[in-house]
């Protein structure tokens, strides 16, 4: 950079200054806008501007532009200045091109002639600028323009460093703009030996344009790698003080080692064993570098140090040769995991993920496994502990699946949110394919519902009842579990499902049992009927009627159930069609027609595991990051990264379970066999339409019912497979042409539903004549987790279905809503779901809004709703004495800490009724603490990123008068306020 004295640009410096002591927003613009009509003045009237002032009025109009107002003059000027021979003045003209002047400008032509003049003048610090404009401007034009000269310029003996810096980084830029801007075979060979070049600057800017090369074209490049090898043997054993300007921090070069082992993982192992072994030797004398006392305690040192060491360590994976390197990056990674620097746990525990995908490493890293489990259990950092379930999933094999299994499990119930539901399908994925006892399987599956149900995909418990009905060794002891596990005061609609499932196709099993007796079966699944959504109901129907023929003594109890008005004439058209063709077919058919439609389940056809298509589908964290799932790119004719190694993992203990209950081998997932049918697909008629009556029919089973009549059996309003509805509407419910077509206006309002939801988690938050949605929600300290329920209540689908979760303006700054997407279109009585975090930031007594939109019977119908995410939501209940209660009472006694209201009852003043409504809200009951029995006593921490915020309540009924005294104290006042206003309308 030449050395310029007396440039300093004092009017710059005096309107930045000017800028920087405006007191408010029009001020400053006030300023500008005097500003530009004196430069703009200056341009037009003043010829005789010399290139100083251009340079100085060009420059306030680049800080105008980067204050972010727009600029619509002094374009020609700049471009005037590329003219100059000054350094400063050419300097500033290339830069207000790059930042302000369009590719599309008719002023390009005049620039691209500038540009060729300094290219082809003999002043390198010219060249170098002209080069800097082209990568920063990188338009097709350029490329046409200059894609000849620059290579030039880069292999050119008599071209300075600098210049062959700026031109290889120049080159890179083009590259990404027209790939094919360097021709195959013509640059080749000179490029390539660049990397012998003796300026490891030109070097390092070299390495970055050979890799992109490397990717599009491996073949011609492939000479690059004794190079690199060359270069890096060089760097790696020679002392820090060999390579004085370019040690950082005492480590020679390390940019440029990290660009080098990066390079070298696009190709496979060198097969030259000379090569070979310089590349080990290189990569041993790494590791031994790592393990050496550090010369520097400063961070930069150990940064540099660590990041050529993790570049190397992926290097080794790659080759995945050398079984001696693989075991010591291993003992090197296990190392980190006990280390005080976070990223280096992160980074320590993601390598070795790769690594346990090696045969000659995956012993290795399991002698990690205590540490690793500890990790998960003690780490402050969510992102390491994703890592740490990452790892116990590659390292896991059938000598440690079951302990890994147990432990995955018993940290999920204390999990991150964020990733339960990953961790939900690695644990089916690990107990079905070291199941070599299926109980084992049955008990792992049935735990994981149990601790996680909201968690379980459908797939998963899809596949356990898949393996059961296929394997008949275990569906006895699947009944008895299942049956058990359905015993708890508190079940999962998930174990619901799998127990009505299992239970109406293996109940027989047991029911030789008085403890699990037909009648007992049936009473167990009718207590959870009421309490489940209509598809569960409906599979339970289907379940009542196969208990029917499995069991015809508890046949009068199940057509009670079926004829009950909460049934046959439920206000859901599946519910209802379901119970009136049952309870036709159980009073109508013969037994043995009975026995012929209601026969047990064939087996199913094996196919790829849906739980495993699922977690590969699955975008968890950006790009995929499960070694045992996801296939590489192949580079070179081997596949990138650890992919060796992941192809022999995935080529031990591969089978597949037959359809007559014979194993092949130990694995269930059947990986090998390629799927018949598309993963989703793969138990649909669990829950499908008409379970019995339009999916798994054989040809006996239709003529026998065609050859008695289906109306005669079913009733003259049913539909039959194939046929059509007789009827306009009967138990099908509304016809198309009857289908509302209301706008949001024309719904009840949701004010109640969201009052209730104020001191509840679950509940309905709208429900109309064509949909149900329904909000079940968690909450841990200043996040939460919504799951929103939208529910089809019509016989037809609706389409183009949106919902959209925004935040009022004053509220994004309060809290932060991230919303998955939702399924386009919900089949007629389906039901799909939404998970939504929540962050809350600060407080606020503003709700986040929901949009839905979507076509029924062609009608657009569009909803506008606001979701019950409240300040109490993340409130912690704090148990605490009399004494602590009232000293903090006191504490918070000044006039912006409290907030008070007397307001009428709208509610009966029941003791019994006011106690559960605060605890719902989120705060502690102290009981016995306030002298005065009748009142009521509360307190609770609300958690916020920004801090924690202590609130306490008492409230003062007057039975006599039928009023309240309602008192809140909190740290902030806001909070008080907002609190009080969420309470009063709940007494």
């Amino acid at each position: 950079m030449p050395q310029v004295r007396g440039d300093g640009m004092r009017g710059l410096a005096v309107f930045i200054s000017d800028i920087r002591n405006c007191k408010s927003k029009e001020a400053e613009v006030k300023r500008i806008n005097k500003e530009l009509a004196n430069i703009r003045s200056k341009f037009k009237g003043d010829k005789t501007l010399d290139g100083y002032q251009k340079k100085k009025y060009v420059c306030k109009l680049l800080f105008i532009f980067l204050l972010g107002h727009d600029i619509d003059f002094g374009h020609m000027e700049a471009v005037n200045l590329l003219s100059s021979n000054k350094y400063t003045e050419k300097q500033i003209g290339y830069l207000f091109i790059s930042v302000l002047v369009d590719s599309t400008s008719t002023l390009m032509n005049l620039i691209i002639q500038n540009i060729k003049n300094d290219i082809n003048s003999r002043n390198p610090i010219h060249i170098t600028l002209a080069l800097q404009c082209i990568a920063n401007i990188g338009s097709k034009e350029m490329c046409d323009t200059f894609g000849s000269d620059i290579p030039k310029l880069l292999v050119q003996g008599d071209t300075i460093d600098s210049v062959k810096q700026s031109a290889a980084l120049c080159l890179l830029r083009l590259l990404r703009t027209s790939p094919d801007i360097i021709p195959s075979g013509e640059w080749t060979t000179r490029i390539v030996h660049l990397l012998n070049d003796q300026h490891l600057g030109v070097v390092t800017a070299s390495v970055s344009l050979i890799e992109a090369l490397v990717k599009r074209n491996p073949d011609e490049y492939k000479a690059c790698v004794s190079l690199a090898i060359s270069r890096l043997s060089r760097i790696v054993t020679s002392s820090y003080t060999d390579l004085q300007d370019y040690t950082y921090y005492f480590v020679p070069a390390p940019w440029l080692s990290c660009k080098l082992l990066r390079l070298l993982q696009n190709y496979p192992p060198p097969e030259d064993a000379a090569l070979k072994g310089r590349l080990n030797e290189c990569l041993e004398t790494i590791l031994n570098k790592a393990q050496e006392p550090p010369k520097s305690k400063k961070v930069q040192h150990s940064n540099a140090k660590n990041a050529v060491l993790f570049e190397a360590i992926s290097l080794i994976i790659h080759n995945d040769s050398e079984p001696n390197l693989l075991i010591r990056a291993c003992n090197q990674l296990g190392a980190f995991l006990s280390h005080r620097e976070t990223n280096l746990r992160y980074l320590a525990l993601e390598s070795m993920c790769l690594l346990a995908t090696s045969e000659f490493s995956h012993e290795a890293v399991k002698k990690h496994q205590e540490t690793v489990i500890n990790a998960l259990k003690t780490e402050r950092d969510v992102s390491v502990r994703q890592r740490a379930v990452d790892l116990l999933y590659a390292m896991c094999d059938k000598t440690n699946s079951e302990e890994i299994v147990q432990e995955m499990l018993n940290y999920l119930e204390s999990a991150d949110y964020s990733i339960r539901e990953e961790m939900v399908l690695k644990v089916a994925i690990l107990a079905e394919k070291y199941a070599t006892d299926y109980t084992w399987y049955v008990d792992v599956i049935l735990n994981l519902i149990r601790v996680a149900g909201d968690y379980v995909a459908e797939e998963v418990w899809y596949r356990v009842i898949q393996i059961v009905v296929n394997r008949e060794d275990v569906q006895g002891y699947a009944a008895k579990t299942v049956f058990e596990a359905l015993q708890a005061p508190a079940c999962h609609e998930n174990m619901v499902k799998v127990g009505g499932y299992i239970l109406g196709e293996f109940g027989n099993l047991i029911a030789g049992d008085p403890r699990s007796s037909p009648i007992i079966q049936f009473k167990l699944l009718h207590s959870k009927y009421h309490l489940c959504s209509p598809m569960t109901r409906a599979l339970l129907l289907s379940t009542y009627v196969k208990f029917i023929n499995l069991f015809p003594e508890i046949k009068s109890d199940i057509q009670a159930v079926l004829e009950a008005d909460t049934n046959l004439r439920s206000a859901d058209a599946e519910l209802q069609q379901r119970a009136a063709e049952y309870l036709n077919l159980s009073r109508i058919v013969s037994a043995d027609v009975l026995a012929t439609v209601l026969e047990e389940m064939p087996p199913f056809p094996e196919r790829e595991s849906s739980i495993l298509a699922k977690l590969k589908k699955k975008p968890w964290r950006g790009e995929g990051t499960d070694p045992q799932a996801n296939a590489e790119e192949p580079a070179a004719g081997k596949k990138k990264g650890p992919s060796v190694a992941s192809v022999k993992a995935a080529q031990q203990g591969i089978s597949h379970t037959t359809t007559n209950g014979a194993v092949a081998s130990n694995d269930l997932l059947s990986l090998s066999t390629p799927p018949s049918q598309p993963a989703n697909s793969l138990l649909i008629d669990v829950l499908g339409k008409n379970l019995f009556f339009l999916t798994r029919y054989s040809k006996r089973v239709l003529n026998r019912l065609e050859s008695i009549g289906w109306h005669e059996v079913l009733g003259p309003s049913t539909s039959v497979p194939g046929g059509s509805s007789s009827g306009d509407t009967g138990l099908n419910g509304p016809s198309a042409a009857s289908a509302p077509a209301a706008n949001a206006a024309a719904f009840p309002s949701h004010e109640e539903n969201l009052r209730k939801l104020t001191w509840k988690n679950n509940g309905v938050l709208l429900e109309t004549d064509l949909i149900q949605i329904g909000v079940k929600a968690e909450f841990r300290k200043n996040l939460g987790r919504l799951g929103i329920f939208y529910g089809n209540k019509t016989m037809l689908p609706l389409q183009n279905f949106t919902a959209n979760v925004s935040l009022p303006p004053s509220l994004s700054q309060c809290m932060m809503v991230q919303a998955k997407p939702v399924d386009p279109t919900v089949e007629a009585g389906a039901q799909v779901q939404q998970l939504i975090n929540v962050e809350c930031i600060m407080e606020t007594d503003e709700l986040p809004n929901l949009s839905l939109t979507f076509l029924y019977s062609g009608l657009q119908q569009r909803l506008e709703l606001r979701l019950p995410v409240t300040i109490n939501k993340f409130l912690e209940a704090t148990d605490m004495n009399a004494e602590s209660f009232f000293a903090r009472w006191k504490n918070l006694s000044g006039p912006h800490q409290e907030c008070q209201q007397i307001f009428k009852a709208t509610m009966p003043m029941d003791a019994g009724a006011i106690g559960p409504k605060i605890s719902g809200v989120g705060l502690q009951l102290l009981e016995k603490v306030d002298p005065n029995p009748e009142n009521f006593v509360g307190a609770g921490i609300v958690h916020t990123r920004g801090g924690q915020i202590g609130c306490l309540l008492r409230l003062e009924p007057n039975r006599d008068a039928q009023m309240y005294r309602l008192t809140v104290r909190a740290s902030k006042e806001s909070a008080a306020r907002t609190l009080v206003t969420l309470l009063v309308p709940l007494f």
